[in-house]
Protein backbone atom coordinates (compact mmCIF):
# COMPACT_ATOMS: atom_id res chain seq x y z
CA UNK A 1 0.00 0.00 0.00
CA UNK A 2 0.99 3.49 -0.99
CA UNK A 3 0.50 6.07 1.87
CA UNK A 4 -0.96 9.64 0.88
CA UNK A 5 -1.49 11.80 3.62
CA UNK A 6 1.38 13.82 1.91
CA UNK A 7 -0.38 14.36 -1.58
CA UNK A 8 -3.55 15.24 0.52
CA UNK A 9 -2.29 17.71 2.90
CA UNK A 10 -0.66 19.42 0.58
CA UNK A 11 -3.66 19.84 -1.89
CA UNK A 12 -5.42 21.29 1.21
CA UNK A 13 -2.78 23.69 1.69
CA UNK A 14 -1.56 22.56 5.13
CA UNK A 15 1.83 22.31 6.75
CA UNK A 16 3.01 19.35 8.96
CA UNK A 17 2.47 21.34 11.76
CA UNK A 18 -1.28 22.49 10.99
CA UNK A 19 -2.15 18.89 10.34
CA UNK A 20 -0.49 17.35 13.81
CA UNK A 21 -2.60 20.24 15.57
CA UNK A 22 -5.70 19.23 13.85
CA UNK A 23 -5.71 16.01 14.45
CA UNK A 24 -7.75 15.00 17.70
CA UNK A 25 -5.73 14.42 20.27
CA UNK A 26 -3.02 17.33 18.60
CA UNK A 27 0.37 15.25 17.45
CA UNK A 28 3.54 16.05 16.81
CA UNK A 29 4.69 17.78 12.72
CA UNK A 30 7.72 14.95 13.07
CA UNK A 31 5.29 12.04 13.95
CA UNK A 32 3.26 13.25 11.05
CA UNK A 33 6.26 13.45 8.91
CA UNK A 34 7.48 10.12 9.88
CA UNK A 35 3.75 8.65 9.57
CA UNK A 36 3.72 10.29 5.70
CA UNK A 37 7.46 9.00 4.62
CA UNK A 38 6.54 5.37 5.89
CA UNK A 39 8.97 6.01 8.85
CA UNK A 40 6.51 5.04 11.61
CA UNK A 41 3.86 2.58 11.04
CA UNK A 42 0.32 4.02 9.69
CA UNK A 43 -1.89 1.85 11.56
CA UNK A 44 -6.01 1.93 11.75
CA UNK A 45 -5.91 4.10 14.56
CA UNK A 46 -3.59 6.53 12.82
CA UNK A 47 -5.51 6.52 9.63
CA UNK A 48 -8.60 7.55 11.47
CA UNK A 49 -6.99 10.70 13.07
CA UNK A 50 -5.26 11.94 10.11
CA UNK A 51 -8.68 11.61 7.88
CA UNK A 52 -10.63 13.50 10.59
CA UNK A 53 -8.10 16.32 10.67
CA UNK A 54 -7.98 16.11 6.93
CA UNK A 55 -11.58 15.66 6.35
CA UNK A 56 -11.33 13.34 4.08
CA UNK A 57 -12.35 9.01 4.35
CA UNK A 58 -9.13 6.71 5.75
CA UNK A 59 -9.32 4.95 2.92
CA UNK A 60 -8.27 8.09 0.64
CA UNK A 61 -4.62 7.49 2.63
CA UNK A 62 -3.63 5.03 1.27
CA UNK A 63 -3.84 3.40 -2.31
CA UNK A 64 -2.78 0.29 -3.79
CA UNK A 65 0.98 -0.53 -5.31
CA UNK A 66 -0.30 -2.03 -8.04
CA UNK A 67 -2.50 1.39 -8.69
CA UNK A 68 -0.54 4.01 -10.83
CA UNK A 69 -1.81 7.36 -9.79
CA UNK A 70 -2.31 10.04 -12.17
CA UNK A 71 0.02 12.66 -11.95
CA UNK A 72 -0.17 16.43 -12.31
CA UNK A 73 2.74 17.31 -13.99
CA UNK A 74 2.13 20.77 -14.96
CA UNK A 75 0.60 24.12 -14.17
CA UNK A 76 -1.24 26.54 -16.96
CA UNK A 77 -0.54 30.62 -15.50
CA UNK A 78 -0.36 33.68 -16.95
CA UNK A 79 2.72 32.75 -18.25
CA UNK A 80 2.04 29.44 -19.97
CA UNK A 81 1.98 26.15 -19.15
CA UNK A 82 4.84 25.53 -16.82
CA UNK A 83 6.84 22.16 -15.56
CA UNK A 84 6.48 21.23 -11.62
CA UNK A 85 10.04 20.24 -10.31
CA UNK A 86 8.32 17.09 -9.24
CA UNK A 87 5.00 15.64 -10.39
CA UNK A 88 2.34 15.00 -7.46
CA UNK A 89 -0.62 13.04 -7.21
CA UNK A 90 -3.82 14.28 -8.70
CA UNK A 91 -6.63 13.85 -5.86
CA UNK A 92 -9.99 13.52 -6.80
CA UNK A 93 -12.91 14.89 -5.60
CA UNK A 94 -13.82 11.78 -3.68
CA UNK A 95 -10.62 11.74 -2.06
CA UNK A 96 -11.04 15.52 -1.05
CA UNK A 97 -13.78 14.71 1.27
CA UNK A 98 -16.37 17.13 2.41
CA UNK A 99 -19.87 17.20 3.55
CA UNK A 100 -22.10 15.21 1.56
CA UNK A 101 -22.19 11.94 -0.90
CA UNK A 102 -20.13 12.55 -4.00
CA UNK A 103 -22.63 11.81 -7.31
CA UNK A 104 -22.20 11.88 -11.22
CA UNK A 105 -24.15 12.31 -13.92
CA UNK A 106 -23.58 11.60 -17.45
CA UNK A 107 -23.93 13.94 -19.85
CA UNK A 108 -25.57 12.29 -23.61
CA UNK A 109 -26.59 15.24 -25.27
CA UNK A 110 -25.71 18.75 -25.24
CA UNK A 111 -26.90 21.19 -23.29
CA UNK A 112 -25.79 25.16 -22.37
CA UNK A 113 -22.17 24.66 -21.62
CA UNK A 114 -22.57 20.55 -21.28
CA UNK A 115 -20.98 18.52 -24.34
CA UNK A 116 -21.98 15.05 -24.98
CA UNK A 117 -19.74 12.26 -23.31
CA UNK A 118 -19.15 15.03 -20.43
CA UNK A 119 -19.55 13.54 -16.70
CA UNK A 120 -20.24 16.09 -14.05
CA UNK A 121 -19.34 15.41 -10.46
CA UNK A 122 -21.70 16.86 -7.60
CA UNK A 123 -21.78 17.13 -4.02
CA UNK A 124 -25.47 16.10 -2.11
CA UNK A 125 -26.20 18.74 0.30
CA UNK A 126 -29.17 18.85 2.68
CA UNK A 127 -32.26 20.91 1.52
CA UNK A 128 -31.15 23.29 4.42
CA UNK A 129 -27.77 24.39 2.82
CA UNK A 130 -29.28 25.19 -0.47
CA UNK A 131 -27.73 28.33 0.26
CA UNK A 132 -24.41 27.27 0.04
CA UNK A 133 -25.60 26.41 -4.15
CA UNK A 134 -27.39 29.36 -4.70
CA UNK A 135 -26.02 30.18 -8.41
CA UNK A 136 -24.45 27.13 -8.95
CA UNK A 137 -25.73 24.45 -11.15
CA UNK A 138 -27.37 21.05 -9.22
CA UNK A 139 -29.09 18.43 -9.60
CA UNK A 140 -32.38 17.94 -7.62
CA UNK A 141 -34.66 15.16 -7.21
CA UNK A 142 -38.10 15.64 -7.85
CA UNK A 143 -41.36 12.92 -7.66
CA UNK A 144 -42.04 9.45 -9.84
CA UNK A 145 -37.81 9.18 -9.82
CA UNK A 146 -37.02 11.89 -12.37
CA UNK A 147 -34.37 14.94 -11.87
CA UNK A 148 -33.96 18.45 -12.24
CA UNK A 149 -30.76 19.76 -13.14
CA UNK A 150 -29.70 23.77 -14.21
CA UNK A 151 -28.62 27.09 -12.23
CA UNK A 152 -30.48 27.33 -8.61
CA UNK A 153 -31.61 30.66 -8.98
CA UNK A 154 -34.37 30.79 -5.74
CA UNK A 155 -35.12 29.00 -3.10
CA UNK A 156 -38.20 30.25 -0.92
CA UNK A 157 -39.42 27.92 1.92
CA UNK A 158 -39.14 24.28 1.09
CA UNK A 159 -39.61 25.47 -2.95
CA UNK A 160 -36.12 25.71 -5.53
CA UNK A 161 -36.27 27.35 -8.84
CA UNK A 162 -33.58 25.71 -10.79
CA UNK A 163 -33.13 27.05 -14.64
CA UNK A 164 -32.15 24.49 -17.09
CA UNK A 165 -28.72 25.20 -18.79
CA UNK A 166 -30.32 24.99 -22.41
CA UNK A 167 -31.37 28.27 -24.01
CA UNK A 168 -35.38 29.44 -23.81
CA UNK A 169 -36.16 26.97 -21.23
CA UNK A 170 -38.79 27.46 -18.57
CA UNK A 171 -37.86 27.92 -14.71
CA UNK A 172 -38.45 24.22 -12.99
CA UNK A 173 -39.72 24.27 -9.09
CA UNK A 174 -39.34 21.67 -7.28
CA UNK A 175 -41.24 21.34 -4.45
CA UNK A 176 -39.35 19.86 -0.85
CA UNK A 177 -36.65 17.84 -2.48
CA UNK A 178 -34.87 15.34 -0.58
CA UNK A 179 -31.29 16.68 -1.62
CA UNK A 180 -29.83 19.30 -3.69
CA UNK A 181 -26.67 18.11 -5.49
CA UNK A 182 -24.11 20.81 -6.23
CA UNK A 183 -21.59 20.74 -8.92
CA UNK A 184 -17.87 20.14 -7.90
CA UNK A 185 -16.25 18.97 -11.02
CA UNK A 186 -16.18 18.63 -14.92
CA UNK A 187 -14.59 16.06 -16.53
CA UNK A 188 -14.37 16.53 -20.21
CA UNK A 189 -12.75 14.08 -22.47
CA UNK A 190 -10.85 15.92 -25.48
Amino acid sequence: MINRIRDIRKQKGLTLAELAEACTPPTTAQTIGRLETGMRNLTIGWMDRIAAALGVDPQALVRSDDDEATQIVATLGEAGAEALAKPRNAILPSELGGDGILLAMAVEAASGPYLPGDQLWLRQLTPADAARAINRDVLVPRKGGRFAFGRLIDRQGSLVGILPPGAGQKQQVVDDPAWIAVAEMLVRRL
